[in-house]
């Protein structure tokens, strides 16, 4: 999470980004649906991007297959427990929340909101 990037007032999601050769940063909105990003390269266009770790250059697209064009999708782990895994292809929107321990991950949530 960028603290010191903020979209829509809240931390961006910053990783790596590759485009063929071409490599760069992407700042993600941290907001689920949400698809705004700020980047230093242009990402338009129907590109397979290559998204990794900013602090190891891990490559982080994993081998789960978008169900709506192929692409790779990009598993993120959440500190509540579970993942976002947003699809890997410039303007392809397919993205959901997995859980492992919904009951779990729902106590914690409204422990620290107060629900």
């Amino acid at each position: 999470m960028d603290k010191e990037n903020l979209l829509h007032d809240k931390p961006s999601i910053k990783l790596n980004i590759q485009l063929g050769k071409t490599r760069g940063t992407i700042r993600l909105c941290s907001i689920y649906g949400c698809f705004d990003h700020h980047s230093d390269m242009d990402i338009t266009g129907i590109d397979i991007a290559e998204f990794s770790c900013p602090h190891c250059n891990q490559v982080l697209n994993g081998t789960e297959p978008c169900d709506e064009c192929q692409a790779p999708m990009v598993p993120l782990k959440m500190e509540i427990g579970g993942k976002v895994k947003f699809c890997a292809r410039q303007g392809c929107s397919k993205h959901y929340v997995a859980f492992e321990d919904l009951y779990s991950t729902l106590n914690r949530f409204y422990d620290e909101y107060g629900f």
